[in-house]
């Protein structure tokens, strides 16, 4: 068969304001051209898996949108697998829709189609549930053989990761991306209620085995020359034994990593010198509140981010210390938050000398606490609204402002935080930073010794 994969990838933002002063904020622009240019590694999983006698085409829904000549090229295709978040998942519909009237058979997967497998029914032939890889090869045997059911997969189907197929990274144009993804986890034990990511697929926490990374590590070093990595799971380091036996071996790849953690690896400073030997650039940790009493109830489990509050600025200290700069993400909106909270995010990020910083607003994404909580309160505005979905849009009731209000604040700490001089400051600070631990832990060695 001639299968077609096309990703639903790029930054979605409704909020025509926000959007305009995004595109002329260098902070903003950057971190938003690194989200948008990252390749779908869902989509090349699942054409890793595919037997060689299909033929298999890796399609961004930018080339689509840009030329008709690669939309009327996907009528030719004997199936198409789209894969969409929710922000895009509309977009998502009306493309399926229009595949099917031209005869092509469409298959869509991804968290939203997980968690709302009904509604991505009526658009396309057969959804794919939960983790892909547990039914993947059986929907495309019945389409190869013409008997496509509505649904594969489900939530209790569990895959195992020592499993994982190489992803078919050859499929990319390395020219248009600034990174590769590699996964090496999915789970997080925090399991905090507004998440919407690999939890939403998988009841644990499960590690992928160290000898498949680097497989797909040298996969990637044997075809891009010096790539930078994303290691796109939810909380990388929580099993620490595993990556210190991981991180050396890395090291001798000598590539460049980012990637999502959260704050205790300031306490481990063994594994921080480790991660800097191996190439680690830039940690992102979501800090979501600089005030304390937002981090109460967070999480569903426990209030483990409400007990770190204290150490934030040491702990982000710590890890720039050894060279690796912070990403600190900030969640604006969360139910105690008065139009006070976006001063006290710009304080602090000014006081704890943070590297980078992102700001969201709080998202109801489909199929999390979150969206539940607030549905069954009546605080959704739209339901269903999933083009909302951006995080960067508010589609809910605050309770200690208005959707005015929390507009209008997130708009202008935006304008604050990604400012040329408030760029500079922090990157100067870091700088500043670094040189004084380096010397620092070079007259502590000299003592030492």
């Amino acid at each position: 068969m001639k299968i077609g994969l096309v990703a639903m990838s790029g930054i979605r933002v409704c909020d025509e304001e926000l959007l305009q002063m995004g595109l002329t904020l260098p902070g903003f622009v950057e971190r938003s051209k690194v989200i948008a240019s990252l390749p779908s590694l869902g989509l090349l999983t699942l054409a890793g898996m595919l037997p060689a006698h299909h033929e298999v085409s890796y399609i961004e829904v930018d080339d689509i949108n840009k030329s008709p000549e690669t939309l009327a090229g996907l009528y030719d295709f004997d199936l198409v697998a789209i894969s969409s978040f929710s922000a895009q998942i509309l977009e998502a519909y009306e493309l399926a829709d229009l595949l099917r009237k031209q005869g092509v058979r469409v298959v869509m997967g991804g968290l939203h189609v997980t968690c709302m497998p009904e509604e991505a029914g009526q658009h396309c032939d057969a959804v794919l549930i939960g983790e892909g890889e547990t039914a993947w090869p059986d929907l495309v045997s019945d389409a190869e053989h013409g008997r496509l059911r509505p649904q594969y997969g489900g939530l209790s189907e569990e895959f195992d990761l020592a499993q994982a197929p190489m992803p078919a990274f050859e499929l990319l144009d390395l020219k248009r991306y600034n990174r590769l993804t590699i996964q090496t986890s999915r789970g997080c034990a925090h399991k905090c209620e507004f998440c919407a990511s690999s939890i939403l697929l998988t009841s644990k926490y499960k590690q992928k085995p160290a000898a498949r990374v680097l497989a797909e590590l040298d996969r990637i070093v044997s075809i891009w020359e010096h790539p930078f990595i994303e290691f796109a799971d939810d909380n990388t380091f929580v099993n620490k034994k595993y990556w210190r036996q991981l991180l050396p071996e890395i090291a001798k790849r000598k590539i460049r990593w980012f990637t999502e953690t959260d704050i205790s690896i300031a306490r481990d400073e063994e594994l921080l010198r480790m991660m800097r030997e191996s190439g680690c650039a830039q940690v992102l940790i979501g800090l979501e509140s600089p005030a304390a009493d937002s981090l109460q109830g967070l999480e569903t489990r426990n209030n483990w981010k409400a007990r770190q509050r204290a150490g934030y600025t040491e702990a982000i200290q710590t890890i720039q210390g050894h060279g690796i700069s912070v990403n600190g993400c900030f969640i604006l909106g969360l139910d105690d938050h008065d139009q006070t909270i976006f001063d006290h995010v710009y304080d602090f990020v000014e006081e704890s000398g943070l590297h980078e910083v992102q700001i969201t607003i709080q998202t109801p994404f489909p199929g999390t606490p979150l969206y539940n909580r607030l549905r069954a309160a009546g605080r959704i505005i739209e339901d269903g609204a999933w083009n909302k979905c951006t995080l960067f849009d508010i589609n809910y009731q605050p309770l200690a402002m208005s959707v005015d209000e929390l507009s209008r604040g997130f708009k202008e700490l935006t304008a604050r935080l990604y400012s040329d001089d408030c760029t500079r400051r922090r990157r100067s600070r870091f700088k500043q930073q670094l040189r004084k631990s380096i010397t620092d832990r070079s007259k502590e060695q000299s003592a030492n010794q």
